[in-house]
């Protein structure tokens, strides 16, 4: 391995990565001293009290719309500080799903447009779904699971934080990023080296291609659907809509059928990919053996939520 492959595939993404997640957290810091995260924190409170959700997870709540690192980096710091249960931690983190969706929504749709046309309403409209679904299980879990909240004010958390002025915001934001920022890169640096050689060496392809190799006991699906699985099992997701797309425009295909060929393929090969590229930083805001408890919960609801909305798909058109 050269050192211009070595640049290209593991110094490059690494530096993008660092840049990207210093941006967010500082970004996400200056929202939280601004205090802007308050008029969404007053919509999320409702469903907070309904899911006995404390009022630091209204708060990451509001600020996952903005910032994912930001958000993780709230719950966090309340775990560490013993303001958040393990589980009431696990609860909160699934709760922002929701806005976390909302962040990739715009890519997402119009990434799929030009290849699956109107399909492409259905398929975010059934992945949509999901994210509406999971919000509502992780709401009613917490209702049923989580002790009973003490009295108490949802945005208040927001309000006693506020910052006075954007000179007061830059130096709180600036402080806290420099004290997050170490923890971070000390913790998802040495994990993202160690999954990039992981790469290198064939675990992952071994696994995506074993997962390609066995999809044909989905036999529910037409013959020619199944390479839609699997481009987009063994490469990505834009391989998938590529094949979906020629198979739309030859007419060998329906929209429907398509479409579930998409959903099968996002079930079977996102939390592989998931782990690959979040892990890194997950383990670097909580810590690996966290980090893990919370993709495997997050994975497991994602899965089951996108099986539900297909099945319902399936037997309903």
């Amino acid at each position: 391995m050269d050192w211009a492959s070595l640049w290209h595939g593991l110094g490059w993404p690494l530096a993008r990565l660092i840049f990207f997640i210093s941006v967010g957290l500082m970004v996400g810091n200056l929202i939280e001293a601004l205090n802007w995260t308050h008029a969404v924190g007053r919509l999320a409170a409702p469903l907070v009290r309904l899911g006995r959700l404390r009022d630091i997870s209204g708060a990451s709540f509001s600020m996952a719309f903005f910032s994912g690192v930001a958000a993780n980096t709230m719950l966090a710091e309340a775990h560490d500080k013993g303001e958040l249960s393990r589980r009431e931690l696990v609860f909160s983190n699934l709760f922002n799903s929701l806005p976390t969706y909302f962040l990739h929504l715009p890519t997402m749709f119009f990434i799929t447009v030009p290849f699956l046309g109107p399909a492409a309403v259905v398929y975010v409209g059934l992945t949509f779904g999901s994210a509406i679904l999971r919000t509502a299980l992780i709401v009613l879990a917490g209702r049923l699971l989580l002790p009973p909240l003490p009295e108490g004010c949802i945005p208040c958390r927001l309000d006693e934080h506020a910052s006075r002025g954007w000179r007061d915001a830059l130096a709180r934001s600036w402080g806290r990023f420099k004290k997050r920022i170490r923890k971070i890169l000390r913790i998802t640096i040495p994990i993202y080296v160690a999954i990039y050689f992981l790469n290198q060496y064939g675990f992952f392809g071994y696994l995506e291609q074993f997962l390609a190799d066995h999809v044909s006991v989905f036999s529910w699906l037409p013959p020619k659907a199944m390479s839609i699985v699997v481009f987009h099992v063994a490469a990505e997701f834009t391989a998938g809509l590529a094949t979906a797309g020629a198979l739309l425009e030859a007419g060998s295909l329906a929209a429907r059928d398509v479409v579930l060929a998409l959903l099968l393929g996002n079930v079977l090969s996102t939390p592989m990919r998931a782990f690959r590229h979040q892990f890194p930083y997950y383990a670097g805001i909580f810590n690996p053996r966290t980090a893990v408890v919370l993709m495997v919960h997050n994975q497991t609801l994602r899965v089951g939520s996108i099986i539900l909305v297909g099945l319902a798909y399936y037997f309903l058109t």
